[in-house]
């Protein structure tokens, strides 16, 4: 168990690319991170965090990378993106099961721009599963102590940063290439969703199935 500064990226990403669990500060709250082309780094943190086995979010350097999975891609999903939500895409075929959990989905975020997150991940240059640092059911840190108290050395590096305190991503759905479903609300208030949406696509038939499936909505 090692503790870097958010300086040290050079450091954070050669843990990465041995295979290494790594816990840093991302554009939401404190994470963990693997490499998620990496099956047997992603298995270990799910044995880790998430017995429960649900699908960990995927975080991509930049937004065409959403590309070269084989989703549904759909104009709308691609453009929220660009708002630092989750988005949910419906997967076809090829897909590895070890990140969707023989799931029929998968979702992805792409941080913003200028945080150490986002610069790690350009430095990395591939995406990373990034579940927050808690085990199930419990708070999440917000500091690389409150972590460490949870997970100990069963975490390879521990990036230090500011605390953490704000709300988890915002978790949007995508239902078809005209609707979406707001599933959580957290960092993006969906009154951001709605203006992005207004602003971008401009038929009825979009900004209703928007307004309906936000009534519909989880909470």
């Amino acid at each position: 168990m090692e503790t870097v500064s958010t300086k040290d990226i050079n450091k954070v990403v050669k843990v990465l690319e041995e295979g290494g669990i790594v816990c840093a500060p991302t554009d939401t709250i404190y994470g963990l991170l693997a490499d998620a082309t990496n099956r047997k780094a992603v298995e270990r943190l799910y044995e880790i965090r998430r017995p429960s086995n649900r699908p960990f979010i995927v975080l991509l350097p930049e937004i065409k990378q959403a590309f070269e999975f084989d989703i549904m891609i759909t104009k709308l999903g691609i453009t929220l993106l660009s708002l630092g939500v989750t988005v949910i895409f419906p997967k076809r075929t090829t897909i590895p099961t070890y990140l969707t959990r023989w799931r029929k989905s998968i979702a992805f975020r792409v941080p913003k721009s200028g945080i150490f997150i986002q610069k790690l991940l350009k430095k990395f240059g591939k995406p990373l599963v990034a579940p927050s640092a808690n085990p199930e059911g419990l708070k999440p840190a917000v500091d690389i102590k409150e972590a460490m108290e949870y997970f100990g050395d069963k975490i390879d590096l521990y990036v230090k940063g500011a605390p953490l305190t704000g709300k988890p991503s915002t978790i949007v759905k995508v239902i078809s290439p005209k609707a979406i479903k707001i599933i959580r609300e957290g960092n993006v208030p969906k009154e951001d969703i709605i203006k992005l949406v207004s602003n971008n696509f401009d038929t009825l038939e979009l900004l209703q199935n928007l307004a309906d499936l936000i009534d519909r909505s989880d909470r």
